[in-house]
């Protein structure tokens, strides 16, 4: 085997090529490996057709090292996975009594009757170990011969991302062929393009020729990748190098690895126990959605108003009439009103508002559709933000959100930075 393993992944489902679902394992499975220094050498999307499965197995059984398979081991007659591998492999599949009794146990504790087509599930590749499946009523299967390390892994996310942790990585770190840490270490930026972010940071960088960079975009984020590359750096080096880049970076630094902006924000929050609490009006609950996705939000998070019209801004958020008949909804005046409206609601500390035209339709001369006016409240006052964004009503509403935390995770991040000076130095 060569020193970096070949890495195969065949993701099946007649779901992925028409449309229906977008290809996440694939991101996920792709994500974890590069953490640990490897690379996916070849991936497929495949329908539920055993034919073209058992081909696209024989190829990848010609070249990889490590075979991962995702979907097709369910219940109905369209997972065809493990009948692809046993008949590719020439070996039987074998009925395991021991399954079949945790898919009856799985059942009758959700009080649900179990249909014969799910013993279709039972069946283990001869030769193969069965890999738990907690999530779900189809196990996983691992088979190893001639050097060849074949996966095969259920296709719903919460049964294929935890089995994937639980199982893959640590019996490929037991064979030695993925390392136990991560191979790079991962600063997140906002508020600069790729470009831009190069622009900053390769004055520090050049200084270590080989050293491994890389650049990837996302939805207002920027994350730059540093690893030991052709150098030999020490982890604790490189951790040092990047600790020089966030310094330069100032505020556009939003954190180490994959956090999102919202649980940097929960953690600012926190580590002064202060609450928070959300208007909005065009994002419809996206905004509070974002900060309730991290776990343990209810410690800071009293709670939010989603105002779509003007009725509820004034009902709810005591928004006064006559400054939404002359400013118009869509205003620096309104978003200050709902965020100040917010924060009195719920009592909180903190508070963020959104109000903007997300399209296609609406917007005025002054204020074209993807104009999002953002208010921000805190024990320190009270702000507003203009921004215009480009794109369709979702991706409007998504940078929105956005957006508005970003300004609170910088708002909060200046506060310190004052209070720091001020009591090193006087006010």
């Amino acid at each position: 085997m060569s020193e970096k393993p070949n890495i195969e992944v065949l993701n099946l489902g007649d779901e992925l090529l028409n449309g229906i679902r977008l290809n996440g394992h694939l991101t996920y499975i792709g994500s974890a490996f590069a953490e640990r220094g490897l690379h996916i050498t070849r991936a497929s999307q495949l329908p539920d057709d055993l034919q073209i499965i058992k081909r696209s197995l024989e190829l990848a059984w010609e070249s990889a090292d490590i075979i991962i398979i995702t979907g097709g081991l369910g219940p109905t007659s369209d997972d065809k996975t493990r009948d692809a591998v046993s008949e590719f492999l020439n070996l039987r599949l074998n009925f395991s009594t021991e399954i079949e009794a945790e898919i009856l146990n799985m059942f009758a504790r959700r009080n649900r009757v179990m249909t014969d087509n799910n013993l279709r599930q039972c069946y283990v590749l001869e030769g193969a170990e069965v890999l738990k499946n907690p999530n779900g009523t189809a196990p996983g299967q691992y088979f190893t011969q001639d050097d060849k390390h074949l996966f095969l892994l259920p296709g719903p996310s919460n049964e294929l991302h935890p089995m994937f942790e639980n199982h893959v990585l640590p019996r490929l770190e037991e064979l030695g062929l993925v390392a136990p840490e991560e191979k790079f270490v991962q600063i997140r930026t906002t508020g600069l393009g790729e470009s831009m972010l190069e622009q900053k940071v390769m004055p520090i960088l050049s200084a270590y020729p080989g050293i491994g960079i890389g650049y990837c975009a996302h939805l207002g984020l920027v994350d730059l990748r540093l690893s030991k590359g052709t150098t030999h750096l020490m982890r604790s080096q490189i951790e040092d190098i990047a600790a020089t880049c966030r310094d330069e970076l100032g505020e556009d630094f939003v954190c180490y690895g994959e956090q999102s902006i919202a649980e940097v924000v929960y953690q600012q929050l926190r580590a002064t126990d202060r609450s928070f609490s959300t208007a909005e009006s065009c994002t419809g609950g996206l905004l509070s959605n974002a900060f309730t996705d991290v776990p343990g939000a209810s410690k800071t998070f009293a709670g939010s108003v989603v105002c779509y019209n003007n009725d509820a801004k004034i009902q709810m958020l005591d928004v006064p009439e006559e400054m939404i008949q002359q400013h118009g909804a869509v205003s620096r005046e309104c978003a200050i009103a709902m965020v100040t409206g917010a924060a009195e609601r719920f009592g909180t500390d903190f508070a963020l508002s959104i109000t903007g035209f997300a399209g296609p339709t609406g917007g005025t001369d002054r204020d074209p559709v993807g104009t999002i006016y953002i208010g921000y409240y805190s024990p320190s006052g009270v702000w507003s933000r203009k921004e215009v964004f480009v794109g369709d009503r979702n991706s409007i509403k998504t940078r929105a959100v956005h957006a508005a935390l970003d300004l609170m995770r910088r708002k909060i991040y200046q506060h310190r930075i004052d209070d720091f000076v001020a009591s090193e130095f006087g006010s």
